[in-house]
């Protein structure tokens, strides 16, 4: 009988501390009754735009989850009654002015209280909430069509604090940001990762090939750098060499493959420097002669399955 008491006891709490949390939460109006002590200011006159809120997500009172102007910018009564009547109001409790750092805690719980979900969930912890970033340092609420919501303008908002990236998109091979085909959200989740350098996936790897399957494998005859990460050899977010590659070949291979296909003077394997060739360690000024397998100066000339291969004659990666 005395675990019952206790039970309904502790149901009363809970139900108690519930209720309270959902009279917090409904104290303020989201009606358009309720928004009107702050649009019959905060009209079609306004600089910025304000009314076109009621075009967006944010402004469908038909839904029970819809938030009014107090629920994100707090009760605000100093600056609804201004008694001193200053000619500028108080500011309002939770402004969301672009670059203030003073309330951005403040800021990005009022918006992570409906929005903590799905994306946002690795919030905590991520490097924009690390550098100080506010929900609306990316996102604006009050336009019809938030920029970085769409893959033709989210470069734009991205870039205004990814300077380098916004250059490395403008070389000759890059991925289709810049024709609106894909954004930056496509392989980065802003909001927080548990992948490297904000990935959406666990790796590199796995988001690359989450467009690129054909180079997912599993192959019979792994090439070691790609298992490992994509970016080994690629730049992602441009090059002036194609496809992505860091460097051109043979050149990029040899920072790997450093003795493969060396030329043959006498009987001895060299490497080419110049017109002098190296033989058993030692230089020499004999003119080397290439091996037909450099023929071209491209590795991938034979080895184009550099991803990996199922070829039967071996790990070779070859045709």
């Amino acid at each position: 009988m005395r675990l019952l008491h206790i039970l309904i006891a502790t149901c009363g709490l809970l139900f108690g501390a519930t209720g309270a949390a959902i009279a917090a939460d409904d104290a303020a109006d989201r009606t358009l009754a309720g928004d009107a002590a702050c649009t019959r200011c905060h009209d079609q006159d306004e600089p910025k735009p304000v009314l076109s809120i009621y075009q967006t997500a944010h402004g469908v009172k038909a839904d029970e989850r819809t938030p009014g102007c107090q629920s994100c910018h707090g009760a605000s009564l100093k600056h609804i009654k201004n008694d001193a009547g200053l000619e500028i109001r108080p500011p309002v409790d939770i402004s969301f002015a672009r670059g203030s750092k003073a309330n951005v805690a403040e800021e990005v719980q009022t918006c992570i209280a409906c929005h903590k979900n799905g994306q946002r969930g690795h919030w905590d912890g991520s490097q924009h909430q690390a550098a100080g970033v506010s929900c609306n340092t990316c996102h604006t609420t009050h336009v019809r069509r938030d920029p970085v919501l769409a893959k033709a303008t989210q470069p734009e908002v991205c870039f205004a604090c990814h300077k380098t990236e916004r250059a490395q998109m403008h070389k000759i091979s890059t991925h289709p940001v810049a024709a609106g085909k894909m954004g930056c959200s496509d392989c980065h989740n802003p909001h927080g990762s548990t992948g490297p350098v904000q990935m959406r996936k666990a790796s590199v790897n796995e988001t690359c090939a989450s467009c690129h399957a054909e180079k997912r494998g599993p192959f019979l005859w792994e090439h070691e750098p790609v298992s490992e990460a994509c970016t080994n050899c690629h730049t992602p977010h441009g090059s002036n060499i194609g496809p992505l590659l860091k460097m051109r070949t043979p050149w990029l291979c040899q920072t790997c493959h450093s003795g493969d296909h060396g030329a043959e003077v006498n009987s001895g394997t060299n490497l080419r420097s110049g017109n002098r060739s190296t033989v058993n360690g030692k230089l020499s000024d004999a003119t080397a002669t290439p091996r037909i397998q450099m023929n071209g100066r491209n590795c991938t000339n034979c080895h184009f399955q550099t991803h990996g291969s199922n070829h039967p004659a071996g790990g070779k990666l070859t045709r």
